[in-house]
């Protein structure tokens, strides 16, 4: 296990950069041209990115990808 210490303005830009990750990986898994062996793959990514930002986010802000997540297990 590794620990890193971020400053309250890194932690914003790490809030960030996850957030509009989780953003283009909802778009991708909605994109109905994508077959489903890469709407797996990145669904499990998804998986990995929001337990990253669960780590950061406040309840609120993880509501938001929580209920999408389970859409696509």
């Amino acid at each position: 296990m590794l620990g890193i210490l971020f400053n309250d303005k890194e932690c914003k830009e790490l809030d960030y950069v996850l957030r509009k990750e989780l953003d283009e990986m909802l778009l991708d898994l909605n994109d109905s041209r994508l077959d489903g062996d890469i709407k797996t793959a990145i669904a499990k990514r998804y998986r990995v990115i929001f337990r990253m930002f669960a780590r950061i986010a406040s309840p609120k802000e993880l509501s938001r990808y929580v209920l999408n997540m389970r859409i696509y297990r």
